[in-house]
C-alpha cells in the first residue's frame, strides 16, 4: 500500500479552541500543525518582547497545547510544526523543554530563523524602499514594531530530517507548516512543482482549522454540533492528492463545498497563488466526496517560484480610541447618527479650545442598522443598536477628552441611550502593515537543533513567468430564456471572503455547474463594483477584478482597496472582510424557471 501521511491542522489563529489538539491526537496524525501568527499578532508579539526579553512568541501553544498534551504526543509519536516561536523561538523552545523536563520527558526541538530583519529596517528606509501595493515610502526605522519574510517549507522539512520531535519557527508562510512535512516524507525538491502546489494546497486548507470543516460555511444551518466540531485532516499520499476529514464523532462538516469555500478564502489570483516555495494554480482542483465526511482532492498544478520573498513590517501610527453605546427604542439608528455627530462636535471644540489639532481621522458606525452594507432600508426599522464611533489622533491626550466626554449622552440627547458598567474602553496604538519583497538570496535561513546551526539556502528550480499563465476561456454569456425569475444568489452558490491586507477577496462557488453561467452573467464587475461601492474610499475608482476557477465551478472577485486601510489599521466594522460574502449572496440573480431552486422561507421578501 502507497504510504499515507495525516496531518491535523490544530490552530488557526492566537486564540483558536483548546479542544483541537487532543481530538486531533487521539483520532491519529503523523503531525500537527498549528498556525498563530497574522500580522497584527506579530506586532502585538514584537512589542511584548520589547517589555520582557524572555516573550514574545505564542504561550497559547506552550501553556494549552505542548503542556497539557505533551504525554499523548509522544505516546502516539505525532510531531508538532508550528509558527507559534513568533519573533522569539528560542524563548519558546526554552519553555517547551521546561515543561518536558518537569513532566520527566527530553525531546527535541527545532528552530527555524532568518525571518526577522528588523535589524534591516534603517537600510531598507535609506534605499527608498515603497510599499508594494500602494505606492507608500518605508516608515521610520524607530516606529517600527516587526519586520519578517516569510520564509518556506524547506527548512522545516531540514529540521525534520534532522530528527526534530518538534520545529518552531518565526514568521513563515501559513501553508508551509504542512507543505514542510510532506516534503520530508515523501523526498518532494523544488523541481515537483505539481506537488509542492498540492502541499500547498493542503496546508491553505488546514491552516484556519475548523473553516475546513463547517466553520463559516455558507450553509451554517446544516453544520451540527459546533460546541464540538471536529478539526481538519488531511490524509496525504505521495502523488499529491489528499482527503480531507475529520476525527470520528465530532461535530462540523465536511464536503466538496466547505473544502472548496475554504481553498479560495484569503486568495487573489487562484491561479498565482504566491508562497516562497511555488506558485501554484488552484483553479483546476477537484473535489468529490468519497464517503461521509470525506473529501478527495485532486489536480493542484504549481509553477517554479518566485526569487524573492514577502516582507511584512508592522509600525505604530498614532492611536485610535472605539467606543460603543446600545441605544434602545424607536428610531435608534436616528438617534445613535445624531447622537454620534454631537459628540465629536463638541469634542472637536473642546480640542480647539485646549489648542489640540483635530482628530485625525473619525468615523461612525451604526451597528445593527447595515453599517457594513451602505445605505440600507433595514435602518429605520432598527429598535435597538450600537452607536460605534472611532477617532484617530497622533497624540494620547485629545483621545482621553473623547473618552471623557463619550458617556455623557446617557442623560443628555438621545433617550433609549444606556451603557456597560465595567467595559470602559480603552486607547490603542494604531498598527499599520508595510509589505515589500526582498531577494531570497539576501535571505538565508537557518536550523537550530541540539545546538548545531545549519544554514538552509533557497533552492530555485526555475523562475516564474506570470506571462506563461493559460487563462480559462469564459464561456459567453446565455441568452434569456421565455420564463425568467430572480432568485437571490445564495440559493445557487456558496461563499466565502476574507481579507488581504487593505484588499478583500470573495469566492463564489455554483452549488450546480449549471448556475455557474448565470452567476457569471450577473456578477459583472461593475456589478460587484456597484454592489459594494461603499467599501471604498470617497473618490477611489473601485478596483474588482474577477477570476475564473472551472475546476471547482467557481468565480473568485478581488476587490483592491476596499478595507479602509486592512486588519486593525481600519476603522471599519467588519475590518477582517468576514461578511463580504454574505452580502454578495444576498443580491437577486435572474435564472431560467425550470433552473430556480426553492428558496427557503427564511429567504423569502418580507421574512
Amino acid at each position: 500500500m502507497s504510504k499515507t501521511v495525516r496531518i491535523g491542522g490544530a490552530c488557526a489563529f492566537l486564540g483558536d479552541s483548546a479542544t483541537a489538539a487532543p481530538q486531533l491526537i487521539a483520532a491519529g496524525v503523523d503531525y500537527l500543525m498549528l498556525d498563530y501568527l497574522a500580522e497584527v499578532t506579530m506586532s502585538a508579539l514584537a512589542l511584548a518582547k520589547r517589555a520582557n526579553p524572555k516573550a514574545g512568541y505564542a504561550r497559547d501553544f506552550t501553556e494549552w497545547v505542548w503542556k497539557e498534551n505533551l504525554p499523548a504526543l509522544i505516546a502516539q509519536g505525532v510531531k508538532i510544526v508550528t509558527n507559534a516561536g513568533g519573533v522569539n523561538p528560542h524563548a519558546a523552545r526554552a519553555r517547551m523543554e521546561e515543561i518536558a523536563a518537569a513532566q520527566g520527558f527530553k525531546v527535541r526541538v527545532a528552530i527555524v530563523e532568518g525571518d526577522d530583519i528588523a535589524d534591516r529596517a534603517a537600510a531598507f528606509a535609506e534605499a527608498g524602499v515603497t510599499e508594494m501595493f500602494d505606492g507608500r515610502p518605508f516608515p521610520a526605522p524607530e516606529r517600527i514594531a516587526s519586520m519578517n519574510a516569510y520564509l518556506g517549507a524547506g527548512p522545516i522539512a531540514r529540521a525534520l530530517a534532522a530528527g526534530a520531535d518538534a520545529v518552531i519557527t518565526g514568521r513563515v508562510v501559513d501553508s508551509a507548516l504542512a507543505l514542510g512535512p510532506l516534503m520530508h516524507e515523501f523526498g518532494w525538491g523544488p523541481g515537483d512543482q505539481d506537488l509542492l502546489a498540492a502541499g500547498t494546497l493542503v496546508g491553505h486548507v488546514l491552516e484556519c482549522g475548523a473553516q475546513a470543516t463547517g466553520g463559516l460555511f455558507t450553509d451554517w444551518r446544516e453544520v451540527p454540533d459546533w460546541a464540538h466540531i471536529g478539526y481538519p485532516i488531511a490524509e496525504c499520499t505521495a502523488d499529491g492528492t489528499f482527503i480531507v476529514t475529520k476525527p470520528p464523532g465530532s461535530g462540523g462538516l465536511v464536503t466538496p463545498a466547505t473544502v472548496a469555500e475554504q481553498m479560495l478564502y484569503e486568495v487573489g489570483d487562484p491561479q498565482a497563488y504566491i508562497v516562497p516555495d511555488v506558485v501554484c494554480d488552484f483553479s483546476t482542483v477537484k473535489m468529490r466526496q468519497d464517503g461521509p465526511d470525506r473529501v478527495h482532492v485532486s489536480g493542484t498544478r504549481g509553477r517554479p517560484a518566485t526569487t524573492t520573498y514577502k516582507v511584512c513590517a508592522t509600525y505604530e501610527d498614532g492611536h485610535r480610541l472605539t467606543t460603543l453605546t446600545p441605544v434602545l427604542g424607536m428610531e435608534a439608528a436616528a438617534k445613535a447618527q445624531r447622537q454620534a455627530e454631537a459628540l465629536l462636535t463638541r469634542t472637536a471644540e473642546m480640542l480647539r479650545d485646549r489648542n489640540m489639532s483635530p482628530f485625525r481621522a473619525t468615523r461612525v458606525d451604526i451597528v445593527g442598522a447595515g453599517a457594513s452594507y451602505g445605505d440600507d432600508p433595514a435602518a429605520s426599522r432598527a429598535r435597538e443598536v450600537l452607536c460605534k464611533i472611532a477617532v484617530e489622533h497622533e497624540e494620547e491626550a485629545p483621545l482621553k477628552v473623547f473618552l471623557r466626554e463619550y458617556a455623557s449622552p446617557i442623560t443628555s440627547m438621545s433617550v433609549g441611550t444606556t451603557m456597560w458598567h465595567g467595559l470602559e474602553p480603552k486607547l490603542a496604538p494604531i498598527v499599520r502593515l508595510f509589505s515589500c519583497l526582498v531577494p531570497k538570496a539576501d535571505v538565508p535561513a537557518t536550523v537550530d537543533v541540539d545546538g548545531q546551526r545549519i544554514r538552509v539556502d533557497f533552492a530555485q528550480a526555475g523562475v516564474f513567468d506570470p506571462a506563461a499563465i493559460s487563462r480559462p476561456t469564459a464561456a459567453e454569456a446565455p441568452a434569456p430564456e421565455a420564463t425568467m425569475v430572480d432568485v437571490p444568489l445564495v440559493t445557487l452558490a456558496w461563499g466565502r471572503s476574507g481579507d488581504k491586507g487593505d484588499a478583500f477577496n470573495v469566492g463564489i462557488i455554483a452549488r450546480q455547474a449549471d448556475y455557474l453561467p448565470w452567476i457569471r452573467a450577473a456578477l459583472t464587475q461593475a456589478r460587484v463594483a456597484s454592489h459594494f461601492a461603499h467599501e471604498f474610499a470617497a473618490g477611489a475608482a473601485p478596483r474588482v477584478e474577477r477570476f475564473e476557477v472551472p475546476g471547482t465551478n467557481a468565480l473568485n472577485f478581488l476587490l483592491q482597496g476596499a478595507l479602509g486601510g486592512g486588519g486593525v489599521a481600519s476603522m471599519r466594522v467588519d475590518m477582517l472582510a468576514k461578511g463580504k460574502a454574505q452580502q454578495l449572496l444576498e443580491i437577486p440573480v435572474s435564472v431560467p424557471r425550470h433552473l430556480a431552486p426553492d428558496v427557503p422561507a427564511h429567504l423569502r421578501a418580507g421574512a
